[in-house]
């Protein structure tokens, strides 16, 4: 089986998953061309054919001009798209798998992928996040561009069974569920107290954790003001800001001031390499994945944590998330975008032992019975 895999996210949890799932594909035989970047992260032990062909998304200087970053987009999105036509037309290729489901722009570049599907080129993508609440554009565009964006596919990957909204009726699409695997991060040499003494946290303290990208629905305004309440309590924020609509992280910052907890607070606002991830891992008790109730996507960050065997403080809405930390007894549970709830959550963990089934999570949830389950249903006519 040749396999063509469209990747245009150069990093994140995005392509590390992309990187993941292809690995597995290869492992079990496939034959997996790897569509990607040129700032895509190689060099990882992947065992599938990496193109850097397409174009980077994000430019190497910051666009202020709204309209011309939107411009830029737009160029940039569509040039992708026809380099994966291209691509597949030049090599032949008859399966094609996009490591994550898009609609933007789909008005405007799902045509030819149309004509491929029509000729008998399978189209498959993963779903990371099955509600798209998140528009662009008037309301009539975004959803006549969910419509496109489904269009040519014949499946879709999601983490938890779910009922799309695919806008008008697609009778060509099936809909599978598969497991989103452990991440493999290296093991720091550092060990717990060396961790510690590294990011300037006492030995002594009971640390937080929240880490990757600082986006406004993970709540961290209101793990700062729940920090009030617990006088021990360490919070260690680690990954990039986010700049679209998005909260910069001196917001946070200065409402932790105001609150007296900011000499409680560890800020590491960057990129983090694979080979520092384990050390912030190692110097928390708790992972925060206080996500809003808008939230009903499976979390990559969960996936890095039980690696490290570390439990969660989790919220969301119904999805995969709520699921496995339910299943597997992964961490303590709380009602999102609620203070109290957050509070009354931390000290159920404080003060109530937990017994994560993390053996059995990890035989669930691996990533060659993902590759599996893809390859069956790519076949499957």
């Amino acid at each position: 089986m040749r396999l063509l895999y469209y990747s245009p996210a150069s990093y994140g949890g995005i392509a590390d998953y992309a990187h993941e799932q292809a690995n597995a594909l290869a492992y079990l035989g496939v034959d997996v061309t790897f569509l990607c970047t040129p700032s895509y992260r190689s060099g990882r032990g992947e065992k599938y054919k990496v193109v850097p062909i397409l174009r980077d998304i994000v430019p190497k200087r910051p666009i202020l001009n709204k309209t011309l970053k939107s411009v830029h987009f737009t160029f940039i999105t569509l040039e992708n798209f026809k380099q994966l036509a291209n691509f597949i037309d030049k090599e032949g290729f008859k399966y094609v798998l996009f490591g994550s489901y898009v609609e933007y722009l789909s008005p405007l570049w799902s045509g030819r992928l149309r004509k491929l599907a029509e000729s008998g080129v399978r189209f498959g993508a993963v779903l990371h996040d099955p509600v798209r609440y998140f528009i662009v554009g008037p309301r009539w565009w975004h959803r006549w561009s969910i419509a496109c964006g489904y269009a040519f596919l014949c499946h879709i990957f999601v983490h938890e069974s779910v009922e799309l909204d695919t806008v008008r009726p697609m009778p060509q699409l099936k809909t599978s569920v598969i497991p989103h695997g452990v991440y493999a991060f290296p093991q720091t040499t550092l060990s717990r107290e060396a961790a510690r003494g590294y990011l300037n946290i006492p030995c002594d303290a009971t640390v937080m954790l929240a880490f990757g990208r600082i986006w406004n629905h993970k709540n961290l305004d209101l793990v700062i003001q729940a920090m009030v309440s617990f006088p021990d309590l360490y919070l260690l924020v680690v990954g990039k800001e986010q700049s679209s609509g998005q909260k910069p992280v001196s917001v946070y910052q200065e409402l932790a001031i105001k609150l007296g907890v900011a000499d409680r607070c560890r800020w590491h606002i960057r990129f983090i390499p694979d080979t520092e991830v384990g050390i912030f891992f190692v110097a928390a008790d708790v992972i925060l994945l206080t996500y809003s109730k808008t939230f009903r996507s499976a979390s990559g960050v969960l996936n890095i944590a039980v690696h490290y065997r570390k439990p969660c403080l989790a919220s969301g809405g119904e999805g995969a998330l709520h699921s496995v930390v339910h299943r597997y007894s992964l961490g303590v549970w709380i009602e999102p975008d609620d203070l109290d709830a957050l509070v009354n959550g931390i000290r159920i963990w404080l003060h109530s032992p937990l017994t994560p089934r993390w053996k059995i999570y990890c035989q669930d949830n691996s990533w060659v019975l993902n590759a599996k389950l893809v390859i069956s249903h790519l076949l499957e006519k």
